[in-house]
């Protein structure tokens, strides 16, 4: 059996990024329009593949645009951004293998186990006065903040990836904008 497709970067082989809710992540910004996307991550060493999947009627479509390192073997995408037309980057998805490390108020997001990162958070936001929740995949997250973790396997590890959001004020939630492939993240193919 090839174990390859489970290798996971470690965290001084990958993208450092910052995220400020519904504003950027790393070099991307919510709202942005694709091409300006692809622009951004070519700047940091991306190649990007896009594609339609979703048109909801004929003015309004869905695309997605994987983003791998140019020198990658094209294995796994490290970046999944999603956009609808007319309002641009509405979620992006961030490997737990191969993606950057995002970092938010001084919690790494991204490769992480999953129960070492949820005693990170809890205690970050137990010292912060925030309320913690469970979103509907039933990992732990900070209400407002936009972002849903899941888990994907690395070799006989787990860990953990991120779905950052915008809603753009045409939906509740992120289960309401996030493409349903995003929960199925990790999932071995």
């Amino acid at each position: 059996m090839n174990t390859d497709y489970w290798v996971m970067l470690a965290d001084t082989e990958r993208e450092q990024w910052g995220y400020v809710p519904r504003q950027t992540l790393g070099p991307l910004s919510f709202g942005s329009k694709r091409h300006e996307a692809v622009t951004a991550m070519a700047e940091h060493g991306f190649s990007a593949a896009e594609s339609e999947i979703e048109r909801w009627n004929p003015q309004c479509a869905q695309w997605r645009v994987e983003f791998r390192r140019a020198e990658s073997d094209d294995r796994r995408p490290a970046v999944k951004c999603y956009f609808v037309e007319g309002l641009g980057l509405t979620c992006v998805l961030v490997d737990g293998l191969c993606g950057p490390q995002v970092v938010f108020q001084g919690v790494r997001l991204i490769g992480r186990v999953p129960s070492e990162l949820d005693a990170e958070m809890e205690a970050h936001a137990l010292e912060r006065g925030l309320g913690i929740w469970y979103c509907l995949g039933g990992d732990l997250s900070w209400p407002g903040f936009e972002f849903d973790r899941g888990a994907q396997r690395a070799g006989d590890a787990v860990v953990s990836w991120a779905s950052f959001f915008n809603t753009a004020g045409i939906t509740g939630t992120s289960w309401d904008i996030t493409p349903a492939e995003v929960w199925h993240h990790g999932q071995v193919p």
